[in-house]
């Protein structure tokens, strides 16, 4: 499974279709409420949202959709990022309410070397979020620093730090 991507694997004008999509649930929402501290009526009460809004029923927050959509993308964008550098925009686009499934895909911006160091680059992207009858709910675009392939070859390669198995059961029958 491919994790992320270095410099030299994108390119302007790829789009990344991100899989599987999410169905979101009550329970993530009011989850994600309780986390960031979002208590509004509209996120949490039934009652409230079904006699006092356009909506007649609660919406997801926004933020967990992007945040939805931002993991969704690692495999694909981020997985390998040295630094998240920027959101450069953010917009919710049309509601999201529960029992709606989310799917995502980012299409490439640019690029560009750092001027800094040889080791790494800047990629712009953008990702739409939407449901599942195809209405966008979510734009947003944003900069990651990527390494080369250099980067990856000099501190260990994909998968730096990670252990290999000991067979446990060999060296017991050892002693």
């Amino acid at each position: 499974m491919q994790f992320g991507r270095t410099y030299e694997e994108f390119t302007v004008g790829d789009v990344y279709k991100h899989w599987p999509g999410k169905t979101v649930t009550e329970y993530d929402d009011h989850l994600f409420c309780l986390l960031t501290m979002n208590h509004h009526p509209l996120h949490m009460d039934s009652n409230y949202a079904e006699k006092t809004t356009d909506f007649g029923k609660n919406v997801v927050v926004g933020n967990y959709i992007y945040s939805l959509l931002l993991g969704m993308s690692v495999p694909d964008v981020s997985g390998k990022a040295i630094a998240n550098l920027e959101v450069e925009s953010l917009k919710h686009v049309a509601p999201t309410f529960h029992g709606d499934t989310i799917y995502g895909e980012t299409t490439v911006l640019d690029k560009t070397p750092s001027k800094s160091k040889s080791d790494r680059g800047i990629v712009y992207v953008e990702t739409k979020g939407y449901k599942q009858d195809g209405t966008v709910v979510c734009v947003f675009r944003r900069k990651v620093m990527v390494p080369t392939e250099t980067y990856i070859k000099e501190r260990g390669g994909e998968q730096p730090g990670r252990p290999e198995p000991r067979d446990t059961a060999k060296k017991t029958q050892e002693k």
